[in-house]
Order: structure tokens, then C-alpha cells, then sequence
């Protein structure tokens, strides 16, 4: 059998422990791959590579299309963009593919039938990472989300459940609250879902989908949602099925993908030895199915359930009642290869059809007329040390002709006018201005329109530190009114 290049990133912490393990499974089971290092992380930031990757690790990854990286350390409230981020949005890594099955009673839960994949958008949402301090009081993080990104993963999601035989695809958002870039995502999804008429649909709220997942996550079959609900809901799913340190992970792009445990680099106990490998492993499997070697998959799976079945387990899982030996990496490791050619008994063999690899191309980029586009208003942030709302508008409201100033509002809420908040917050205000034409607050404006109101304000000492326009499509306004409205 020709071999697949592969690239393999040890990551952090326990990173390499657990890819040390994880390649002695895979080169034991005779996978048809060549492996490539790479060093990515933690000591590449150090070297003062602000992306944790050099540009010798970019060229092998676009050669050889297949990432089976470790776990990296992100640093937390501050340091260095997450690694992780950078390659999926790179790489045009767009479908997030997390299976969850549990493994009672080996691995205990409360759940013994769960079998769901979740689907995640991988490349939107306030995973752009674009935030910004405005005020000394004030934070902002910007939530991007577009048509063709919605269409992509949610044709994947319908794509991966026919090719998978799955019976239904959950859509998960939370357009009751965010009506325009949540309420994109559910629209795209019903019209996207009509396309299918043999895989059943449904949509429900984020909140009340993710408690389901909780409770009762039996009932679901494959789930579809945006990025950063993906990601909590995936851990949740994978906690409640027994440990989020069995859970592996696929990164899909069209040309490219990157396969890796959910779980973190666990600095606290890294070198102990006692680190778990199935996440990786479990990610390792799914790299195998992808790159159409179902058989090695197959026989890594079974060989990974016999071991867990005959109690052998780390110590993360150890349990009195179902673990008779406690093992370290290494060890587990050398159990499963142990048990290849065996299969489970209590669990059901997995089998794997030749040809079933998970490669599914998506573009998101169905035809249609472009609306038509005009500007029709203008919100203009402002740091306001200490106007009140009423103070504040009777000082701006004149400042333009063309521009009547219709509202103000802080943090979403209508501050002015005719407010019934005893006590507003009023240290970060957006204050709307329309057409000065009363009959029609959607009337056309223009942009010097903007730029003359800009002026003015900068005289009058106003601290502008944003501005958003305001559009219509086709007539329909392209922003939300504020709370109160």
C-alpha cells in the first residue's frame, strides 16, 4: 500500500507523551503513513514567532494536507492569538466533526446510549478574535458570521449525516436574542434542510438544546451549530458521555485537514506519564477513515475497546468496579497493541466500509442577486464621562442639518429618549442619527453626510471611538432597534 505523508505536531505539555503513544499504535496496526515533524506551540512562541508556527512548518502542512497535532498552550487573557485558530482559519479548516459515544459501564455515565456528532463552524464568529478596549470601562468583542459560512457547514452537517447514515441534523442557535447573526445560521439551515428530505431537521435555542444535551442527549443524532456554542456544547457532550479525555476531534477544510484531541495540553501533569492518549487516539482513528484506510481504523477501534472492556485503564477512568489494572500512557498504549486483531464483545465491533472517508467538499457559494445596498444612517459610539443622557443629546442634537439624532442607547438599552430607567449606564453611548427628513427615518443619506457630522462633533469635544453605518437591503434595515424601542 503507497503510504499517506502525514504531518505530526507533539504540541505541549502532555503533547508528546501522548503522540508518542499514539504513532507506537498506529505504527503497530501498519497504517500506510509517513510521518512528518513538525514544531509548533509554546517553544516556538518563545523563539518569538507571535504565531506559534514558523514558515518552514506552513509549507510541510500545505504539502502534505494531514495534521495529526497534539495539544498546544494558549495563554489566557493576554500573550499570543491561539494557535489553533490561526491553522483552522489558514488552512480553510471550516467543519469542526466531534463524535460522542458512550462507553458505559467501563467508562462511567448516567447515559449508556449516547451516539452524536456535533458540527462546528470553525472559522466565524467571535472566534475572529477581534476585540477592542474602548472605554476605560468598556470591552468589545465583534461576532462576524456570513451567508457562505453558514451554507458551508450546514451542507457538510446534512452531507456528513447521509454519507455517516445518520436520521437527523439538530440546528442549534440563538436567533431569539441575535435575530440577525444567529437568525442567519436558522434560515440557512431551513433552506438548506429542504434539500434533504430523507434526513430528518430540527432547530432549537442554544440554551434549552445544550440542557437537552445534558439530560437527555440520547435523542439526538448529528448537531449543527456556530463556533463558540460548538465548542462549549462539544465538551458538555463529551463530559457527560463519561470523559472529555476520550473525545477526538477532525478539523475539515476542502484541501486540508488537522485531526486532534478536544482536550488541553494539561501542564499540570505533564512528563507524569499518566495522561490518557485515547483523545488523540480517537482523532488518529478519524484521520484514517479520512485518508481511506478504513481497515486500520477498524482494527485500532476494536483493539482501543477490547482494552477498555478487559479494564485496563488510565487513571483518569480508574474505577473500583470496572478497572482491573491501573496503567500509564506507555502501558495503555502497549494494551491496545496487545489486543489488535481482537475484538470487544460487550461493545460492538466497529467496521468501517472501504471508500467511506469522511472527505466532503463544500463551498457555500449558492448563486443569488446581489440586494440593493443604501445607506440610511450612521451610530456613533461615544466615551461620555459623565453627560447624562438628557444632557448629552441636547448637546449633539444640533450638530447636524442633514442628520437628526433618534436615539440613544448604552449597551443595547434606549437611554434617550423617554427613558424609564431610573439609572442608566452612561459611560459608553451609541447615538443614532437618520434623515433629518422626519417623514422617512430610512431615507437615503450619503457619506460626506457622515463625515460633516464627525466634524462637528470633534469641535463640540466628543470622544467618538466608533461608528457603524447603517444600511438597508432591498429596502429591509440591515441593523437591529435598541432594547426599549
Amino acid at each position: 500500500m503507497i503510504k499517506t505523508p502525514i504531518t505530526v505536531a507533539y504540541g505541549d505539555g502532555i503533547g508528546p507523551e501522548i503522540m508518542t503513544a499514539t504513532l507506537a499504535i498506529l505504527n503497530a496496526a501498519n497504517a500506510a503513513i509517513t510521518p512528518e515533524v513538525i514544531e509548533i506551540g509554546e517553544k516556538v512562541y518563545q523563539q518569538g514567532f507571535s504565531s506559534g508556527i514558523p514558515d518552514s512548518a506552513w509549507t510541510t502542512l500545505k504539502r502534505n494536507k494531514i495534521l495529526l497535532k497534539s495539544p498546544i498552550t494558549t495563554p489566557q487573557g493576554g500573550g499570543y492569538k491561539s494557535l489553533n485558530v490561526t491553522l483552522r482559519k489558514t488552512l480553510g479548516l471550516y467543519a469542526n466533526v466531534r463524535p460522542t459515544v458512550s462507553l458505559a459501564p467501563y467508562v462511567p455515565t448516567k447515559f449508556s446510549n449516547i451516539d452524536l456528532v456535533i458540527i462546528r463552524e470553525n472559522e466565524e464568529d467571535t472566534y475572529a478574535g477581534i476585540e477592542h478596549r474602548q472605554t476605560d470601562e468598556v470591552y468589545q468583542c465583534l461576532k462576524l458570521v456570513t451567508r457562505p459560512g453558514c451554507e458551508r457547514i450546514i451542507h457538510y452537517a446534512f452531507e456528513y449525516a447521509r454519507k455517516f447514515n445518520r436520521k437527523k441534523v439538530t440546528c442549534l442557535s440563538k436567533d431569539n436574542i441575535m435575530k440577525m447573526t444567529d437568525g442567519i445560521f436558522h434560515q440557512v439551515f431551513n433552506e438548506i434542510a429542504i434539500e434533504y428530505p430523507d434526513i430528518q431537521n430540527e432547530h432549537l435555542i442554544i440554551d434549552i438544546g445544550t440542557a437537552l444535551v445534558a439530560a437527555n442527549p440520547e435523542r439526538f443524532d448529528v448537531i449543527v451549530t456556530s463556533n463558540l456554542y460548538g465548542d462549549i456544547l462539544s465538551d458538555v457532550a463529551a463530559q457527560v458521555a463519561g470523559s472529555v479525555g476520550l473525545a477526538g476531534s477532525a478539523n475539515i477544510g476542502n484541501q486540508v485537514a488537522m485531526f486532534e484531541a478536544i482536550h488541553g495540553s494539561a501542564p499540570d501533569i505533564a512528563g507524569k506519564k499518566i495522561a490518557n492518549p485515547s483523545g488523540l487516539l480517537n482523532a488518529a482513528i478519524q484521520m484514517l477513515i479520512h485518508i481511506n484506510q478504513p481497515e486500520s481504523a477498524a482494527l485500532i477501534e476494536n483493539a482501543w475497546l477490547k482494552t477498555l472492556e478487559d479494564g485496563i485503564h488510565t487513571a483518569d477512568i480508574f474505577s473500583k468496579e470496572y478497572s482491573k489494572q491501573k496503567v500509564n500512557t506507555d502501558e495503555f498504549a502497549n494494551a491496545v497493541i496487545a489486543r489488535l486483531g481482537k475484538k470487544p464483545t460487550h461493545f460492538k465491533p466497529v467496521e468501517y466500509q472501504k471508500n467511506v472517508r469522511a472527505k466532503i467538499e463544500c463551498y457555500g457559494e449558492k448563486k443569488k442577486s446581489l440586494a440593493k445596498k443604501e445607506l440610511v444612517g450612521v451610530d456613533i459610539f461615544i466615551d461620555n464621562m459623565s453627560d447624562s443622557p438628557e444632557a448629552l443629546a441636547e448637546k449633539i442634537k444640533n450638530a447636524s442639518t442633514t442628520l437628526a439624532l433618534n436615539t440613544i442607547t448604552s449597551r443595547g438599552l434606549k437611554i434617550w429618549p423617554n427613558s424609564k430607567i431610573d439609572a442608566p449606564y452612561i459611560h459608553h453611548c451609541s447615538c443614532r442619527f437618520q434623515s433629518a427628513n422626519n417623514s422617512n427615518s430610512l431615507q437615503k443619506i450619503s457619506h460626506q453626510d457622515i463625515i460633516d457630522l464627525l466634524s462637528a462633533l470633534n469641535k463640540l469635544n466628543i470622544d467618538v471611538i466608533k461608528t457603524e453605518n447603517l444600511y438597508t437591503f432591498d429596502g429591509k434595515p440591515g441593523f437591529t432597534l435598541a432594547q426599549g424601542e
